[in-house]
């Protein structure tokens, strides 16, 4: 079993076909024994990007109607769901000063942090469990992510 933390950059690669959605879809696959956490408000940021998809003449209203459907079911089926709390707001505000990070770059980076300090806390590395993942195709993510201790992946480095 791996753990993985996607961003939104990354997961919307699960629904909507873009450079990196076999390798992400690979890792979401349920069959799989992948813990996946996202963060709540990567509900919303999926669904945004699926409809600028539509917008921008890439996506089919009605493709786009069965991919957001799709992403529902996983969204309350497969998924573990960080929730925004205080806790992630006040370590998300501190991110910023440190790191070139848009707001909700910061609350899913933030959501991650504590997703991993919680693994570390229970001991999941010494059980042989790899430490959490975080997937992102923001490159300024990424590099915070690394600052901060992370190990971080690329959906674009894997096509």
């Amino acid at each position: 079993m791996s753990i993985f933390f996607f961003d939104s950059s990354a997961l919307v690669k699960r629904y909507a076909n873009e450079v990196g959605s076999t390798w992400v879809q690979s890792i979401t696959d349920p069959t799989q024994p992948n813990k996946i956490y996202i963060a709540t408000i990567t509900g919303v940021e999926v669904i945004s990007a699926i409809m600028r998809k539509v917008r921008a003449g890439e996506l089919s209203a009605a493709d786009a109607q069965r991919l957001i459907s799709g992403f529902r079911n996983d969204f309350e089926n497969q998924y573990e769901l960080m929730r925004i709390s205080e806790a992630v707001v006040a370590r998300a505000m501190a991110l910023p000063v440190k790191y070139k990070l848009r707001a909700y770059d910061a609350i899913q980076l933030a959501a991650a942090l504590i997703i991993s300090d919680l693994s570390n806390q229970q001991g999941i590395p010494a059980t042989g469990v790899p430490p959490l993942l975080l997937i992102s195709s923001d490159s300024d993510q990424l590099a915070a992510a690394q600052a901060e201790g992370l190990v971080v992946d690329n959906p674009a480095q894997h096509p």
